[in-house]
């Protein structure tokens, strides 16, 4: 099931006058389980409706704010009238606020302090701000810079800029909004954009009724069609439209505090076509680059087990695995040390007609004292190893262990091994700024014989 939430669009606008209802409907039809009227665009009327829109509708949020265009209208009553708003519980921002230097409809310095006055209401009540900005990228830094957002911080609503100004976004910790632009086939940039970026800095919008994906290009935009964006960005990552949707949904809800947030812990969870199984948070390593260290969450799954699972909790949690390209024994811990469950689930999938991966740290033969790969043969299709440096005293300080350098080495042997029992063996390493990708690359290829894989630092799942 796909979820999607448009966080920036304006169903409140007099374009959706004739058939609201209608496209609330067709969005909710289409997975968006929320959206956010951006409460600005037309003066305080613009906020006024989008709260009242919001308060008739459970799935509709607001956000209230003043547009650049109209901030040399923004008088004080105005801002108060903001003000007052923010008290509503369906508002949960301050926006679209910013700067707009591409049609300069109010004069620069009217929108700079229009623009200040709101980040610093934002801050007080500890509320998001959806920011716009048009060719106004280094004034528009430097006056979040200045004045500072506390823990709440934002989105870059409808983003526009290079993957240099996407950085330093991401560096203020604001998130970055993709509208219908990236399906436009003259939009390379910002699908350049996308590929760098990692979708769980990214939300999604339609900006509804403008900016309306292909094929509607020309057309009304509404929110069913975010699912367009979502698709577009599954793409470019690599992920499936459901992976997109969880993620970024996840993203949204966090930010403007929106929906449950309750976290369900996964020991079977999906990414891609592929089923992974979480049997473990255990692990031989302490890796340096691991993220489980700061965040159990993995492309929109949260990974921090209680317990060990059991046979049956497994089970229940896969429940029908047929419609999966392959399982994965993965998760945030190493399967291997609890390697008389890998071996009964496996043989579980095998007999379904599964393709089964085995995910691992390669330390498996040291730690049980024995060749445990004979016992996989014929219950792994596919192995991947993480070999993760280029030698011994390298590999000993980013994935340290009470096994030293030996680690190393023992992971290098059983690659070796591997081939002899297991149809297909990768070795990977994570382009961590300590590693020497292309020795790794040699080694595995030359001299292990085996197929390399680079994984992207902080690119987890």
């Amino acid at each position: 099931m796909i979820e999607l939430i448009d966080t920036h669009c304006h169903v409140h606008y007099n374009a959706f006058d004739s058939d609201r209802e209608e496209v609330i409907d067709r969005a909710s039809h289409a997975g968006v389980v929320s959206l956010i009227a951006i409460g600005a665009g037309d003066g305080i009327k613009s906020a006024l409706d989008a709260v009242e829109l919001a308060d008739a509708h459970e799935g509709v949020y607001a956000t209230v704010g003043i547009h650049p265009h109209d901030a040399s209208s923004c008088n004080e009553e105005a801002f108060l009238q903001i003000r007052e708003l923010t008290k509503h519980p369906r508002v949960v921002g301050i926006g679209e606020i910013g700067l707009d230097y591409y049609q300069d409809r109010s004069p620069r310095n009217a929108q700079k302090e229009v623009f200040r006055k709101f980040l610093q209401l934002a801050k007080e009540l500890h509320l998001p701000v959806s920011i716009h900005n048009r060719e106004a990228h280094q004034d528009l830094l430097e006056i979040i810079r200045s004045e500072g957002l506390g823990e709440r911080r934002g989105v870059m609503h409808c983003f526009s800029g290079d993957l240099n100004f996407a950085k330093a976004c991401l560096d203020l910790d604001f998130l970055i909004s993709i509208p219908g632009i990236v399906t436009f086939k003259n939009a390379q940039a910002l699908r350049d954009v996308v590929k760098q970026v990692r979708v769980e800095e990214m939300v999604i919008e339609t900006d509804s009724p403008y900016l309306a994906p292909d094929p509607y290009r020309g057309k009304r935009n509404e929110p069913a069609y975010v699912i367009r964006v979502a698709e577009v960005i599954a793409q470019i990552k690599g992920l499936s439209v459901e992976d997109v949707g969880r993620i970024t949904t996840r993203n949204a809800r966090k930010l403007f505090r929106i929906g449950t947030q309750e976290l369900e812990v996964k020991i079977a969870y999906p990414i891609r076509g592929s089923l992974y199984l979480n049997i473990t948070n255990k692990c031989t390593l302490a890796c340096t680059f691991c993220p489980k260290f700061e965040d159990f969450m993995v492309k929109g799954h949260y990974l921090r087990l209680r317990r060990d699972p059991t046979f049956e909790e497994v089970l229940e949690a896969v429940g029908d695995p047929s419609p999966y390209k392959e399982v994965v024994f993965c998760g945030y811990g190493e399967p291997t040390l609890r390697l008389d469950m890998l071996k009964q689930v496996a043989h579980w999938l095998k007999e379904k007609g599964i393709c089964v991966r085995l995910n691992t740290d390669g330390l498996g033969n040291l730690v049980h004292k024995r060749n445990i790969l004979p016992e996989l043969s014929k219950l792994i299709d596919t192995v991947s190893v993480s070999l993760n440096a280029q030698d011994p005293e390298t590999y000993a300080k980013i994935c340290p262990s009470k096994h030293g350098e030996k680690a190393y080495l023992e992971v290098k042997e059983f690659i070796r091994e591997a081939k002899q029992h297991i149809p297909e063996v990768i070795a990977t390493a994570v382009t961590y700024p300590r590693v020497d990708i292309e020795r790794c690359r040699e080694i595995v290829e030359k001299e292990l014989g085996a197929r390399f894989r680079a994984r992207e630092y902080n690119e987890v799942g």
